[in-house]
């Protein structure tokens, strides 16, 4: 029982929620072509949440069809009718119905024709060969679709030209814009006032090319090379689309030299849009013309003049920010000339550009009633541009007035980069430009700060325009011997940035500069002086008469003397150490007490032979008692030395005792002669006996003694223990040869 009444609740609240049908509406029939057939749809309003059958009453006044839905969309309904004639007039009725109620919508009356929308008719278009500016479209469509509209356009353009009520089969059109692409598109209906139009077909081609009509916007820069020739670099505007009217094939750029009496314009061909020549430093009228496969442009003409001196500038020439990549220009007039104004340049360009990459400046020209544009083409934010504004006087450009511009600016990122070079009563400050990426603007100017190392005091500012281009800058008043820290930073209209590399300077006291400055000129005017023979014999006379002549004198070697030399072959040799007589040349101090030893005498030496060495009576026994001691290698002694009755020392021995000294020295000593033996200025206080042999020896310039006593040797050995100069003296005036 429970089971069964289930059912039943669920029908029970199907129907508590559902509704009656609503009024089919719009309702509308389509037939796709003459032979298709019609369609019918309309919309069924709201969901009736319960089954709703929808019928089709077609009526043509004798006769009622009744089709039922065939779709089950629930929110439009649509259904396919069989084939109808154009000569009936047709009702269509839709009725909705369901267990709640029923609806009908309003009657719909049509013929075919007005249902019947044809296919989208085929064409075709075009061109005269004889003009680029005309074509003829050509289309075939249904028999009876024989009112048609036509609509066109350039693929560069949104609007459309439109052109109603085409009767027939073929339609020319006129004006169009050569070597440029078209969109045409074209629309029937069977009935020129009832029916429907049917799809646009489209077609697309291009006209063909004509003869530029474009005036080419030329500019030019002059720059001379040497005194006979000059550069002229031309520079121009490719064409316009509408302009060109085809391909640019190549420029002609022609030269006539307006200096000569019967100039020859010089053509030129090119396929880029600049042209450089190296020409005679004349002035010359340049055209330069473009050209298609149809012809030539009208020529752009320029003169350049070489004197343009009597073609003033502009006057109160500004740039503007004005944000937004954009600069604006203004100026004035020039002052009043004898030519009249044709028009204006303004010129522009990157102050930081390199000009091999970037040779081509950017440009525009205006008529003469324009005093003031805003450039915008190759303008970036941030960026510092060079601006100059020509007047132009008949194709000649006049003297140029320049400003600097930017759009927008900001405060620099980094400081210049700062060399200092200290001088005697200031120092020279110079820097570098800032890269172009971190000056973010113009620079406006630069600011040098200098403060004493350690002080609490505000820096002396010294500001620099850059109105002035220099970068360099020569600071006085600076206080010698005190340390200085310098910094430098640049500025745009936006603000100072941050300072670069700092720098320490101190500058010497003037006291110090002025002693080397005077020694270095004294040492060059001597090495100047000394460089001339006739200076240096002068100088010479003054210095012999100005220094005492015994300080020119050299002091005289005993071993150097004449008879020392007779003797360098006697095999005698003398005990005697010649270090006890030579003292070190490392030091011009007082020597040590030299300790004298008892040298050995050997009887054999010949030039002991037939002497008294040690007897004043002149006997040989003595001598004999020493050669058989030399002979028998016992060890030699002396005897002592006797005096004469009267206390004189004798005088016999002494002159040969001497030369033995000086011959055994010589001998031992093969060294060079020390240098204070020729240098009387560095002689030491003693008197060396000399060094090296007899042969390599000077010639003594004081005679050998010839007062020296020869009988005995007493005076040689007065003292005991240590002898020194002070004990030794010799007068050289007394040496004979």
């Amino acid at each position: 029982m429970l089971f069964a009444a289930v059912p039943a609740v669920i029908w029970l609240l199907a129907h508590l929620a559902a509704d009656p049908p609503d009024e089919p509406r719009n309702v509308s029939c389509i037939q796709q072509g003459t032979d298709g057939h019609p369609i019918c749809t309309w919309d069924k309003g709201r969901l009736t949440y319960i089954n709703t059958t929808y019928v089709i009453q077609l009526s043509n006044g004798t006769d009622v069809l009744y089709i039922s839905e065939e779709s089950l969309d629930t929110r439009f309904g649509s259904l396919a009718l069989s084939k109808l004639n154009f000569d009936s007039t047709y009702t269509i009725v839709v009725a909705a119905s369901n267990e709640l109620g029923s609806a009908f919508s309003q009657p719909l009356v049509f013929t075919l024709i007005d249902i019947v929308k044809p296919h989208p008719p085929k064409f075709s278009v075009e061109f005269e060969h004889s003009s680029a500016t005309n074509c003829t479209l050509s289309w075939h469509d249904e028999a009876q679709a024989q009112h048609c509209r036509l609509r066109y356009r350039p693929l560069t353009r949104r609007g459309w030209s439109m052109v109603e009520n085409l009767n027939g089969e073929k339609y020319s059109l006129y004006a169009l814009e050569p070597y440029t692409t078209y969109e045409f598109q074209l629309s029937c209906k069977i009935h020129p006032k009832r029916g429907l139009w049917s799809n646009w077909s489209r077609y697309q081609n291009r006209t063909p090319e004509a003869v530029p009509t474009g005036v080419l916007d030329v500019w030019y820069r002059q720059q001379d090379v040497g005194s006979q020739q000059q550069n002229i670099s031309l520079f121009w505007k490719a064409l316009s689309k509408s302009e060109a009217r085809g391909r640019i094939l190549q420029y002609t750029v022609t030269f006539k030299a307006l200096d000569q009496q019967s100039p020859v314009a010089e053509a030129h061909l090119t396929t880029q849009t600049s042209y450089a020549r190296v020409m005679p430093r004349v002035n010359y009228k340049i055209t330069v013309t473009a050209e298609n496969s149809r012809g030539r442009s009208p020529p752009a003409s320029v003169v350049t003049d070489l004197g343009i001196w009597d073609l003033p500038p502009p006057q109160e020439v500004s740039a503007i920010a004005t944000g937004n990549s954009s600069i604006l220009i203004s100026w004035k007039p020039p002052i009043s000339s004898t030519a009249s104004i044709s028009g204006y340049v303004v010129e522009w360009a990157d102050t930081q550009r390199n000009v091999r990459l970037e040779p081509r400046p950017a440009w525009v020209k205006l008529p003469a009633s324009n005093l003031s544009t805003v450039i915008a083409e190759h303008v970036k934010d941030e960026v510092c541009y060079q601006i100059s504004v020509f007047a132009l006087y008949q194709d000649r450009a006049g003297q140029a007035a320049s400003v600097k511009g930017y759009s927008s600016a900001k405060a620099p990122s980094a400081g210049p980069q700062m060399y200092t070079t200290p001088h005697a009563n200031g120092i020279l400050v110079s820097w570098e430009a800032i890269p172009a990426q971190q000056q973010r603007g113009c620079i406006t100017g630069y600011h040098i700060y200098l403060q004493k190392r350690d002080s609490q005091a505000d820096p002396r500012v010294h500001a620099v325009s850059s109105v002035t281009a220099q970068r360099s800058l020569y600071i006085t008043d600076l206080q010698p011997g005190e340390h200085y820290v310098l910094w430098m930073t640049a500025s745009t209209a936006a603000g100072e940035g941050p300072w670069g590399n700092s720098e320490l300077i101190c500058l010497e006291n003037a006291g110090e500069w002025m002693a080397v400055v005077l020694t270095c000129s004294i040492f060059i005017f001597s090495a100047c002086i000394c460089s001339m023979p006739p200076a240096r014999k002068a100088l010479h006379s003054l210095l012999t008469i100005l220094i005492p002549q015994w300080q020119s004198k050299a002091i005289p070697d005993p071993a150097n003397a004449m008879w020392a030399k007779e003797y360098t072959s006697v095999k005698a040799e003398l005990r005697w150490r010649s270090s006890l007589f030579l003292p070190s040349t490392s030091t011009f101090e007082e020597p040590e007490p030299t300790q004298v030893e008892e040298a050995f005498v050997k009887p054999s030496t010949p030039v002991l032979q037939g002497k008294a060495l040690l007897s004043s009576s002149g006997s040989q026994g003595h001598g004999e008692r020493a050669l058989e001691s030399s002979r028998g290698h016992e060890e030699p002694r002396y005897e002592a030395l006797p005096s004469t009755a009267d206390g004189q020392v004798c005088e016999q021995q002494l002159p040969d005792l001497y030369r033995r000294m000086v011959v055994e020295a010589a001998m031992e000593h093969t060294q060079n002669v020390p240098e204070y033996i020729a240098n009387p200025s560095t002689a030491p206080p003693y008197l060396p006996l000399g060094a090296g042999t007899a042969e390599d020896l000077p010639e003594l310039e004081c005679q050998p003694l010839s007062m020296f006593p020869t009988t005995c040797l007493l005076p040689m050995f007065p003292y005991e223990g240590n002898l020194t100069l002070d004990t030794v003296k010799i007068n050289c005036s007394s040496f004979t040869t």
